[in-house]
């Protein structure tokens, strides 16, 4: 069944923020904090180690770096059309909107948990490379390790951040929902570079929102979205 891996993924997303609303009531104020930051530093050391796959290269005795000018220019391109377009201020939005419909009005942290989790679990070639290998083959078995690592990210953040990382399900839902449908349109575009480059910089992006966990909100992560599409421009323009 074409589609049956985004819908395992938005399931265990959901069941993984049951288990974080469930430990959640066993921890006080200081050690959801704590947990929260714990978090924020596995996910930028996972982004580190993402990053340096993209930019290290061993030749001969040595260790050399590469790409270094297309990660500046996907990310100041893309936080420049970010910007314009004013991404992050519309993500808020529908985030503020969906808070309304779901009565969590009262929950202030609602907002942050939404967006944090959608950043984490949306952002990064699995979900992309998952989701054209459900809609080419039906083969889900990149999105069902996905589904397994979202389970337990999307429990500590729901139990450190609140229940607003439970609807993170909602853009995994679309994006890669869409991802399957089109992905025989996408085929020709989504090639290894091009999933290399996204790998690249979505590392960065992921980077940035375990910097968000642990000191809140540095970055407007939704502004420099732009950047993986700039990312796979450049790699159909064959630069780099």
């Amino acid at each position: 069944m074409i589609g049956l891996g985004t819908l395992l993924n938005c399931a265990l997303i959901v069941a993984g923020g049951i288990v974080g609303l469930l430990f959640k009531n066993l921890f006080t104020v200081s050690m959801q904090d704590s947990l929260k930051k714990a978090c924020g530093v596995s996910v930028v050391f996972i982004a580190i180690a993402g990053a340096m796959e993209g930019m290290l290269k061993i030749s001969g005795d040595a260790l050399l770096s590469q790409k270094s000018m297309l990660l500046v220019l996907c990310i100041t391109i893309g936080t420049i059309i970010g910007e314009l377009i004013g991404i992050d201020n519309m993500f808020n939005n529908f985030a503020t909107w969906l808070r309304h419909k779901t009565g969590n009005d009262n929950d202030t942290g609602f907002i942050d948990a939404f967006v944090t989790a959608s950043f984490t679990v949306c952002i990064g070639a699995m979900a992309i490379v998952g989701a054209m290998e459900d809609g080419l083959k039906g083969n889900i078995s990149i999105l069902a390790v996905k589904s397994i690592l979202d389970l337990i990210t999307i429990s500590v953040l729901t139990s450190s951040m609140g229940k607003g990382a439970i609807y993170s399900a909602i853009p995994v839902l679309v994006f890669q929902g869409l991802m399957t449908i089109f992905a025989r349109m996408l085929t020709p575009f989504m090639t290894e570079i091009a999933i290399n480059y996204i790998s690249l910089v979505g590392s960065v992006l992921i980077f940035c929102v375990g910097i968000n966990l642990i000191w809140k909100n540095v970055f407007k992560v939704a502004n420099m979205l732009p950047g993986l599409l700039i990312a796979v421009i450049f790699a159909g323009l064959k630069l780099f």
